[in-house]
């Protein structure tokens, strides 16, 4: 398998959907879907009516059709859910999940690798955050259904995940340890996911994907290729100028007199390191520019990630209305994006674009009313009785109080979960409340969005961006 020389970031909750991917991989290079809440994106679009048909015809596909008729069942209204009617949620995730939404997860990301790799015979990857890791092992087990040849994961150290790949492509039982707030010493707590058991007796032999850990130091790069529990094939290298969550910097926390977090020499990778490694990185942050993948191929590296580019692209799921607000104010000299520490849950910093009518509107973050119902970025923690208990800072205050978390914890925060949802079109209604506003994240790049598009267009697709990189 050659390396491909530009892979195409798995970004947010479904803005780097099948779509964008099955472009990018047609077109010679990575197309990557992202994996984060799967299992809300595909019972949401099943609510919407799966207008296409593509979703049904991918659950047509599954191996396992009682499976994917039970969720046919529950989820999907021909026509599409009234406008004014809430989304019917799957459970929130848990270390002890139920079947129902075991069996969703897995059929979710098997639907969305599907679809990126029918048609052609390209590479796809699927992208985790290892600080989501409760649904983590059947996400792994149904994009290995479908057929994914890149598994990618970072915000975190993600050193089991090599070896649990190596385990669920033959067919054994695996497990990974999650992370607990509170924890004693000699306590540990875990999740299992075996693959005969979920396929009822025999589990299929799958190709074991290629995993690339997406690291912002030396120092991890080095930790994954020599800890990890299996074969690591390679790094993505991601500076603090991509977006998304950002690696904080590293030594104490300093901000700028706008609020943002203060990056410094520490923070620059060590890329002699990573060569030294022998394994092929990618460099990423600020390389959606035409050269950028020269240079980067100069510096030793395999190729280039760019993820700004092509989320705002015409095949990427973020809604259209927002796409050309962002491509406007690029256009006007005003795009730019903040850094901001304390919006998300996950205590990473977070990249939020300027677009108005979101909640990058200090305005809206005060008026939104504060709610957890999706629950991907609930932290784990430990009950006084040795129980495992789940909070969000950002729920409600007097919930995240009563469950134990500090209330200086909850300031700044927001629903990334939810918000996320709302930037591709699948935001919740709740009676009496507003509409959930959307989150829009992108990199830097976000100023330079405009350079993609054609003379006379409003709006440019992948190949648009590809050919503008590599040319």
């Amino acid at each position: 398998m050659s390396e491909p020389k530009i892979i195409q970031g798995g970004m947010g909750v479904a803005v780097s959907g099948w779509r964008l991917a099955r472009a990018v991989s047609r077109l010679g290079h990575l197309g990557v879907v992202s994996g984060t809440a799967q299992a809300v994106v595909l019972s949401r679009r099943l609510q919407l009516g799966d207008p296409g048909g593509e979703l049904r015809h991918a659950l047509s596909q599954f191996p396992f059709p009682g499976i994917a008729e039970q969720v046919l069942q529950t989820f999907f209204i021909p026509g599409g859910k009234p406008i004014d009617k809430p989304f019917k949620g799957p459970a929130m995730p848990t270390a002890k999940p139920g079947r129902d939404l075991v069996e969703l997860t897995v059929l979710a990301n098997f639907v969305e690798v599907f679809l990126a790799k029918e048609g052609h015979p390209g590479l796809v990857g699927i992208n985790f955050l290892e600080k989501i890791q409760l649904p983590t092992l059947p996400s792994l087990f149904g994009a290995m259904l479908g057929g994914v040849d890149y598994v990618l994961m970072g915000a975190g150290i993600p050193r089991a995940i090599p070896g649990v790949l190596d385990l669920l492509a033959v067919g054994k039982a695996a497990e990974l340890q999650i992370d607990v707030e509170g924890t004693m010493p000699g306590e540990a707590a875990t999740m299992t996911f075996d693959p005969a058991a979920f396929c009822g007796g025999t589990a299929p032999q799958l190709k074991r994907p290629r995993f690339l850990g997406v690291v912002a130091s030396a120092t991890l790069a080095m930790a994954l290729a020599r800890k990890g529990s299996g074969r690591v094939d390679g790094f993505v290298v991601e500076g603090s100028s991509a977006g998304g969550h950002n690696a904080p910097p590293r030594g104490k926390l300093q901000l700028s007199t706008a609020g943002e977090p203060v990056y410094g020499p520490r923070d620059l990778v060590e890329l002699d390191k990573i060569r030294d490694l022998g394994l092929p990185f990618w460099l990423a942050g600020s390389y959606g520019q035409p050269g950028k993948l020269a240079e980067a191929l100069r510096l030793g590296a395999a190729g280039i990630q760019v993820g700004t580019a092509f989320a705002f692209c015409d095949e990427s799921g973020i809604e259209p209305a927002l796409k050309q607000e962002a491509i406007q104010l690029s256009r006007l000299g005003k795009a730019h994006v903040f850094t901001d520490p304390r919006i998300s849950p996950t205590g990473f910093p977070f990249k939020v674009a300027n677009v108005p009518g979101t909640l990058a509107d200090s305005a809206s973050m005060i008026t939104r009313s504060r709610i957890c119902d999706i629950g991907y970025l609930r932290h784990v923690d430990r009950k006084p009785d040795g129980s495992v208990g789940y909070r969000c800072p950002a729920e409600p205050l007097e919930d995240f109080v009563e469950k134990g978390g500090l209330a200086e914890d909850t300031v700044g925060r927001q629903c990334v979960c939810n918000s996320l949802s709302a930037t591709v079109g699948l935001g919740q209604v709740r009676a009496g409340a507003a509409a959930e506003l959307a989150l829009v994240t992108a990199g830097d790049e976000f100023a330079h969005l405009e350079q993609f598009v054609p003379p006379g267009q409003v709006s440019y697709n992948a190949a648009d961006v590809i050919k503008r990189l590599v040319g």
